[in-house]
């Protein structure tokens, strides 16, 4: 809360439904195997697949919004369950590169099902999926994403009283 607002701030509630949908998400995959974020990794893999793109873990990790490292982690995980294969870039061997496995393909065409029924049980108290409350949101949330974080400044004494 912030001193003149009477009730939440506007971050408080977008970290509130962060969480709520984080909950709900992981709640509704875990049946098939799936955290949240794993899932977040297959069903983006799935629709890169689909537009015919093989993506590296860089390219993924900036598709969802995740680190890297995370993305790396997430990846060994669903390797290890048999959802996809990672191989080296035959144009660079630094980078890996992500598919899913036609297991992997099956889980996360079942997940993105429960998770678009979710959506629309989310959703309804703004009219649902295709209403205009609901177009109107996502074009807000899309302006709040859009805009970039500024790098993080060491907490030192030279930093301390400056101004940008």
């Amino acid at each position: 809360m912030s001193n003149g607002s009477p009730g939440p701030t506007p971050g408080f509630l977008v970290w509130r439904l962060a969480n709520k949908w984080r909950v709900a998400v992981d709640r509704a995959v875990a049946p098939l195997g799936l955290t949240h974020a794993q899932y977040a990794v297959a069903a983006s893999l799935h629709g890169m697949q689909r537009a015919g793109e093989r993506p590296s873990q860089r390219r993924l990790a900036d598709h969802t919004g995740l680190e890297a490292l995370y993305v790396s982690k997430l990846a060994r995980a669903l390797e290890s369950a048999g959802l996809i294969e990672r191989t080296r870039d035959p144009r660079d061997p630094r980078a890996v590169q992500l598919a899913l496995t036609e297991q992997g393909q099956a889980v996360a065409q079942r997940a993105i099902v429960v998770v678009q029924e979710l959506l629309e049980q989310l959703l309804e108290p703004l009219g649902g999926l295709d209403a205009p409350r609901t177009h109107a949101f996502t074009d807000e949330l899309m302006t709040l994403l859009a805009v970039p974080i500024a790098p993080s400044v060491p907490n030192d004494e030279s930093t301390q009283g400056a101004t940008p």
